[in-house]
């Protein structure tokens, strides 16, 4: 049986002195979880020895946490579910570990309990205001290889911010870039901070209601009872175009105010997604109410942009209008496509505004804050069965994160822990194709894989 040691924790403190302040966050903030998102970079066979890949991450890791000092700081409540970041320079954490086992032992790196153990453990027992909101895991192989685990605390970073961080600091690992050169980062979130005094909101903003219950059930408690399990799934480039060019023909129920361009990849995927999960779950009924839940980045939708360099979280929560299985199985494609397109395209300057006020007018937040990947209680709506919640990294250059030793071979997730929780990345060979993480209730995902690729 593969084991895993830890050899050596490290604090990593900032290279030079930095602000001592408090930042305080935005509503868009406030709502991502506190606890830290898992991702892992996987390296097949870096020539360098382990000793020097820890002291050139911990070198450039220290030179990094100047620009971005908010990463070497602690998280405090303030008082109805919000929290407030101290600028403190307290440090991130730099774990050292090795493994008896191979990268092939991890197959195509499903979020699985034992990819999890790649990523950094965080004991949430700990007061918060003891822990890092920044940690890294650097687990080498007996193959040779080498696996960078990050646990980055979601209530900072959205997935732009966090992919710039890091592909910045592997520039600087690597020497192409010094801390000077990299794109500096802009902190402050008053962009995305409500006018005072505080508007009532404009919309009604279901998006942050429970979505649809299984007919017949008052609740969801039985259903996030149930055994779930990830997966990968992988679309190359050529079923991708398939799956946008079906997505645009026979088209249906467009609705005018909606834009009359072709159906994104994403748009389409979704779709196609939603409908898969509808065949696999369902149980005849037709009339069986469902919904999807997508996070949009409003840093080019307000009226007053995001500026690039922005690293907060700029994404709020959309949902699509409630369709019925029976609707979304017999209709074309396009039918799902729409009404992924329905549920994002509101998401307007005046939306966002409206949100955020919604979101400052809640005495306490906690409601509404989700959590994917560990498994610290949250009071926020369940949106597995019979729903989903879509994220994407399609956008994102998740191969770029080359700190000497070459690009990895995977990026992905350490783990997905909720029924119906999803991500869309990029490939690794950036060709076109798409890889899907995917958990789903194990009595499900045999035959939401078979719909997914049929005709395919």
């Amino acid at each position: 049986m593969a084991s895993l040691t830890i050899h050596s924790s490290t604090t990593v403190f900032p290279a030079h002195p930095t602000p001592i302040a408090t930042l305080s966050f935005s509503e868009s903030d406030q709502i991502k979880p506190w606890t830290h998102s898992p991702t892992v970079y996987v390296y097949r066979s870096p020539t360098v020895t382990t000793s020097a890949v820890v002291e050139s991450l911990r070198n450039s890791l220290s030179q990094m946490l100047v620009p971005y000092y908010p990463l070497a700081g602690r998280l405090h409540w303030i008082g109805g579910g919000r929290l407030e970041l101290h600028c403190c320079s307290a440090g991130a954490q730099l774990i050292e570990a090795s493994s008896t086992a191979t990268l092939d032992d991890y197959g195509d790196f499903s979020p699985t309990d034992a990819l999890r153990e790649l990523a950094p453990k965080v004991d949430y027992s700990t007061p918060i205001e003891e822990l890092p909101v920044f940690l890294i895991q650097v687990t080498r192989f007996s193959c040779g290889g080498i696996v960078i685990g990050t646990g980055l605390s979601h209530i900072l970073v959205d997935g732009v911010s966090a992919i710039t961080f890091i592909n910045s600091w592997a520039s600087i690992a690597r020497k192409d870039k010094t801390v000077e050169s990299i794109v500096q980062p802009f902190h402050d979130r008053s962009v995305l901070q409500p006018q005072k005094p505080l508007r009532p909101p404009r919309f009604d903003h279901r998006e942050y209601d429970n979505p649809p219950f299984l007919l017949g059930c008052s609740d969801a408690k039985e259903e996030r009872k149930k055994e779930s399990i990830p997966t990968l799934l992988k679309l190359s480039k050529e079923q991708v175009e398939k799956l946008k060019k079906r997505a645009n023909s026979n088209i249906v129920n467009q609705l005018d105010e909606l834009p009359s361009r072709p159906y994104t990849r994403y748009e389409s995927i979704a779709g196609h997604m939603w409908v898969c999960a509808c065949k696999a779950r369902s149980t005849g009924d037709k009339s069986q109410p469902t919904m999807v839940r997508v996070a949009v980045d409003v840093r080019r939708r307000l009226g007053t942009p995001v500026p690039n360099n922005f690293t907060g979280n700029s994404t709020l929560v959309a949902v699509t209008p409630k369709c019925q299985f029976g609707d979304l199985i017999s209709q074309p494609l396009s039918y799902a496509a729409g009404k992924i397109r329905e549920g994002t395209w509101k998401i307007t300057d005046e939306y966002a505004r409206s949100a955020l006020d919604f979101l400052a007018s809640q005495e306490d937040i906690s409601w509404v804050r989700t959590s994917y990947h560990t498994k610290v209680k949250v009071e926020a709506p369940f949106w597995g069965n019979p729903n989903l919640s879509l994220g994407s990294w399609m956008s994102l250059p998740l191969y770029e994160a080359d700190f000497g030793w070459g690009k990895p071979c995977y990026v992905g997730p350490a783990t997905l822990n909720a029924d119906g929780k999803s991500f869309i990345m990029p490939a690794p060979d950036n060709d076109g194709g798409l890889i899907i993480a995917i958990r789903l209730q194990k009595k499900h995902m045999d035959d939401f894989k078979r719909h997914f690729y049929e005709d395919l």
